[in-house]
């Protein structure tokens, strides 16, 4: 082929690249330029709604969010719905007192309502509720003795364990650690309610790991799976799926594991 056709043929698709990528930017600033126009629109109807009222609107305290005109109300769905199942799961076996490890805090916080909930965490959280009591605990060590804790959980949080991202210590097995510590501490026919990202087994250094649903149960030997649930790729389609295949369960890119074990 002729190199000087070649040429001009690369030159022309490096500058229809560079068309698009204008364009595509042009069409950002443009709808910036509509939300800032409707703002102002809004602030000037507002305005004039005010007559009468002894409430002032002082333009110098105006905080603009242009981006929340949405149809839905968006939500993460691993952090919406693992909470939620677990939830479910202590209105269930009902325990005296729970602990928590390093879950999300605003599910021990809400849960202290109606059960005592003790919360550790590696780095402690100063929340005061009552019925809530904050510690502080290493997944790596923690201090409880074997065999101590009926009602336990630790959700979307060993997957962190040793990538140092949170301040703890390197550690490339610190997640294997960290599972046969909560083995190790769960009481005899005690629950433990655990989640963690699955789907394409992967370590995204220093964000996370994802497993693989065998994974989980390898790491838990002793261990009886009562229930598992996912909140899979397509969530918005499906919601919260129970004892789903384990095929489909590796096959997620980004999934949401929830492991409800009883020890033997």
């Amino acid at each position: 082929m002729d190199k000087k056709y070649i040429s001009n043929f690369t030159r022309r698709l490096a500058r229809s690249f560079h068309i698009n990528r204008l364009l595509v930017k042009y069409k950002l600033q443009i709808a910036e330029e509509k939300k800032k126009i409707v703002f102002y629109n809004e602030l000037e109807r507002f305005k004039a709604d005010q007559l009468g009222s002894q409430r002032n609107l002082h333009l110098s305290q105006l905080i603009p969010f242009l981006d929340d005109k949405t149809i839905n109300t968006s939500f993460d769905p691993h952090y919406i719905y693992h909470p939620a199942w677990a939830a479910r799961i202590l209105s269930k076996t009902k325990p005296q007192r729970h602990v928590d490890i390093s879950s999300t805090l605003s599910f021990s916080s809400i849960v202290s309502a109606f059960i005592p909930v003790d919360f550790y965490d590696y780095r402690p959280a100063n929340v005061q509720l009552d019925n809530l009591y904050m510690g502080k605990a290493d997944l790596m060590c923690l201090p409880f003795e074997d065999n101590s804790v009926s009602s336990l959980s630790c959700m979307h949080t060993v997957e962190h364990i040793g990538l140092g991202r949170y301040g703890d210590p390197i550690s490339y097995n610190g997640d294997i650690t960290a599972m046969k510590e909560l083995a190790r501490v769960l009481a005899p026919r005690g629950n433990l309610l655990f989640v963690v990202p699955v789907g394409k087994r992967r370590i995204e250094f220093n964000a996370h790991r994802i497993y693989s649903y065998e994974d989980i149960l390898e790491a838990f030997p002793e261990l009886d799976l009562v229930e598992f649930s996912l909140i899979p790729d397509n969530y918005e389609e499906v919601g919260l799926l129970l004892k789903p295949n384990p095929e489909l369960i590796n096959s997620q890119n980004w999934g949401c594991g929830c492991f409800w074990f009883c020890k033997k």
